[in-house]
């Protein structure tokens, strides 16, 4: 089992966290928003949170609340993600915003994700990529930096512009926006006998697609990954999974995806993702399982 965390990742910092809670910093901005799996102590005071802090997320229910501006600061900004080239310099743009969700439209710890992500379209120039519950798109970004055809999947419309947004300031084009529930668009694709040889979803725990379609992680995730493995081109391919849901484990990606790796004799590797602090905390943030397949 493998930990991932963000390597060289300039523009965030995760400060510190406790009693269910995190200080970030995206770019210029710190923001302090809730963060269920911190169950510890803070290793720094609320004097010194506060004094740091531009904003904080106020919670009203489990799934919105509103920002209180603790300092002068935009509804919006932007921030840079360098990916680790080895040949000419290549930076996506994210657009960040406060979000009545505690989202601010990146999730950090993925990041080690994006640069697997640029570096097997590099190796595989014109290759196509599958990234489903795709929400702003920064994976889709690095696999289009990288080369890749990428074909995004999202459920919301409003998410779906600000991932177009996100390709425009990072001055790519060509990404393929589909409007969709994910687990529909799977199967749509398998009976076009469709193959991908970058595949990507990060499903939520809990969703609704465009039309209504009703997603309960525990419930559909297997059945789910039948369908993705079936679209896996068998010859080379990469496939990463992450599931950020209370409880899970990594060998339950394991179990998703072992069977697939045995049979197609592709490398598979899981663990989870975490973002240390400047404090010294270790935040987890979600369990992973890859595929990987070079010819």
């Amino acid at each position: 089992m493998k930990l991932l965390q963000p390597q060289h990742f300039k523009e965030y910092e995760l400060l510190d966290c406790g009693r269910f809670e995190k200080l970030e910093r995206f770019g210029s901005y710190i923001t302090i928003r809730p963060e269920p799996q911190a169950v510890w102590n803070k290793a720094w005071n609320e004097s010194r949170w506060n004094n740091l802090a531009h904003v904080q997320f106020i919670p009203k229910n489990s799934s919105s609340g509103t920002w209180k501006k603790i300092k002068p600061m935009p509804d919006q900004w932007t921030i840079s993600y360098s990916l680790n080239s080895t040949h000419q310099p290549a930076e996506i743009q994210l657009r960040l915003g406060l979000t009545a969700f505690k989202h601010v439209g990146v999730f950090p710890e993925q990041a080690s994700n994006w640069e697997r992500i640029f570096s097997f379209a590099r190796l595989h120039p014109g290759c196509s990529m599958l990234n489903l519950f795709a929400y702003t798109g920064a994976a889709s970004l690095a696999g289009r930096m990288g080369g890749a055809e990428v074909t995004h999947v999202d459920s919301i419309r409003q998410v779906l512009n600000w991932a177009n947004e996100n390709q425009k300031l990072s001055r790519l084009t060509d990404i393929r926006w589909m409007l969709e529930d994910a687990f529909n668009f799977v199967k749509k694709e398998l009976r076009r006998s469709k193959q991908y040889q970058i595949i990507v979803l990060d499903p939520p725990s809990y969703g609704h697609g465009p039309k209504g379609e009703k997603w309960k992680l525990e419930e559909q995730l297997a059945e789910m990954m039948k369908g993705v493995l079936e679209l896996l081109d068998p010859s080379h391919h990469l496939l990463i999974l992450n599931a950020y849901s209370l409880g899970f484990s990594a060998l339950i990606t394991q179990n998703l995806l072992s069977p697939y790796s045995n049979q197609q004799k592709s490398q598979m590797d899981y663990g989870e993702l975490y973002v240390s602090s400047a404090s010294g905390i270790c935040l987890p943030l979600g369990v992973w399982g890859s595929l990987e397949k070079n010819n």
